[in-house]
């Protein structure tokens, strides 16, 4: 690795405070970056990120790798390593609202999953406990047995290391109740393999994937999905899910739309005399 990008990295994780996951994803773009030229990093122009990043063809992908990009060059530049800023603007990405599922659809792919055994138990107990909090997936592999007291989960490794409590559905705690009651071993994380390891994330996306086709993500989607148009206030929502800023929690608003001219036409007086018309 080169020492620059040591050095940016050694900035993040003191300095800024951010998660492993996001010191990995950013040096990754860095060392992707540095081993597409022979330059040095401190020879690169913008037309060589311009011509790195061409080769990616989802604009998400592109901002993100120059979202790092563009930081590493401001640190560089900011600690006199380099006496340029690179700084290019991300590209328009297409607004997309969350892929959810809705609760009946959950519940009936729950209900087909056979408790036979404890892996069966414990592939139940994970959908449920994911949907019943509305955690993240590298959340989920680093819970413990004891972060589970009294229908509250302590959640010690959020994004950006920061911890919340959460409280989990009684049906939820009675699943994970079962799946614990039929192991036997002193791992003290929540989610095991057959092993007895650590769950990673790829085995929770399969579990996911198996039964309801879609990634662990979309069940905190719809977590989050099934408290808006439950009525819940956005601050609650967005304290709930560990989001640092209210405008990510806000994409969650625009599922409102449909549901709230289907309760105007239903109720608005108005509405209903145009059915007379």
């Amino acid at each position: 690795m080169s020492d620059l990008i040591e050095a940016f990295g050694e900035y993040l994780l003191i300095n800024k405070g951010v998660s492993k996951n996001t010191l990995s994803a950013y040096i990754n773009d860095l060392e992707q970056l540095n081993t597409s030229s022979k330059k040095e990093l401190l020879a690169y122009e913008s037309e060589d990120i311009i011509l790195f990043l061409s080769q990616f063809s989802n604009p998400r992908t592109r901002n993100r790798k120059l979202a790092s990009i563009n930081a590493f060059f401001h640190f560089l530049n900011d600690l006199d390593f380099s006496a340029k800023t690179i700084k290019l603007p991300s590209a328009k990405t297409p607004s997309t609202l969350p892929l959810y599922l809705e609760y009946e659809t959950i519940m009936q792919s729950v209900e087909n999953i056979e408790p036979t055994n404890w892996i069966a138990m414990r592939d139940r107990a994970i959908i449920l406990f994911l949907y019943a909090s509305g955690i993240r997936v590298s959340e989920a592999v680093n819970a413990k047995r004891e972060d589970l007291s009294d229908g509250w989960l302590r959640v010690r490794y959020g994004k950006g290391e920061k911890e919340r409590v959460v409280p989990v559905a009684n049906i939820a705690l009675i699943a994970i109740t079962l799946y614990l009651n039929e192991r036997n071993d002193d791992n003290p994380s929540l989610f095991i393999n057959y092993k007895k390891s650590t769950l990673s994330r790829i085995s929770i996306f399969k579990i996911t994937k198996k039964y309801l086709a879609v990634s662990p993500h979309v069940l905190r989607h719809s977590y989050a999905s099934g408290l808006i148009l439950g009525g819940a206030d956005l601050r609650i929502v967005q304290e709930l899910l560990g989001h640092s800023s209210l405008i990510t929690t806000q994409i969650y608003t625009h599922i409102q739309k449909p549901h709230l001219k289907e309760t105007l036409n239903t109720y608005h007086p108005l509405a209903k005399e145009d059915k007379n018309i």
